[in-house]
């Protein structure tokens, strides 16, 4: 039993707070032109990346613009597999995503093109996609699909005390444990024009980035 207590107290005894320094990290200038690259490798299919520099974790915009990659890239249902995997053909894989970072992010729209689909049709196909989340307003049916789906896997997820710890401890670190109760509100507080209007401010031609990821047996002629 003294053992016990001994290593109890080793272990789990509170430990003093240290100083931690005030971290000062400076932040990116605003991109003001759009950026491309492109490369050429030994890989099995051409692939295609486009970014666009998104607010951090802590602004009000977030939510809007992490319902809009769910929108655009959620699941079998979603837009762009619907559309440039199913429909099209033009993609076997395509992704879009935001990082959701503490400090300011970037939204990720990436995907692998199928055999004989030029990097032109492609990138011409997402921007598309793009320009109705920008120009339409998304159907209410369709964003309270995905609040619904958001939710229920906050739930389930909570069933973990793993999850719970993590989530509290990452909550803790943005400043407010209590965030955990509270974020679901935000979500659905996001409103259709909220989508439109984040999608007009993020996706614009200046704060883009793309890299043409060409396999050699599709690459253009030097």
């Amino acid at each position: 039993m003294e053992q016990v207590k001994e290593l109890c107290n080793k272990w789990f005894l509170p430990i003093p707070a240290g100083n931690i320094d005030t971290r000062n990290l400076p932040k990116e200038p605003k991109q003001t032109e759009a950026r491309t690259l492109t490369v050429e490798r030994a890989v099995p299919a051409s692939a295609i990346y486009k970014t666009w520099h998104i607010e951090d974790r802590l602004h009000p915009d977030y939510y809007a613009i992490d319902l809009a990659s769910d929108i655009l890239s959620n699941g079998k249902s979603s837009r762009l597999y619907q559309r440039l995997v199913k429909e099209q053909k033009l993609f076997s894989d395509i992704n879009a995503y935001q990082t959701g970072d503490i400090d300011a992010g970037l939204f990720v729209v990436s995907g692998r093109l199928n055999k004989d689909v030029t990097m032109e049709e492609a990138e011409r196909a997402i921007e598309e996609q793009l320009d109705l989340l920008k120009n339409e307003t998304v159907e209410e049916r369709e964003l309270d699909k995905l609040k619904n789906k958001l939710e229920s896997n906050n739930v389930f997820g909570e069933m973990s005390a793993l999850n719970k710890a993590m989530n509290l401890a990452y909550a803790e670190l943005l400043g407010d444990a209590n965030r955990v109760n509270t974020e679901m509100e935000q979500y659905h507080k996001v409103s259709p024009a909220d989508i439109q209007r984040v999608a007009n401010t993020v996706f614009t031609q200046e704060n883009s980035s793309t890299l043409y990821y060409y396999a050699k047996i599709n690459s253009p002629t030097p």
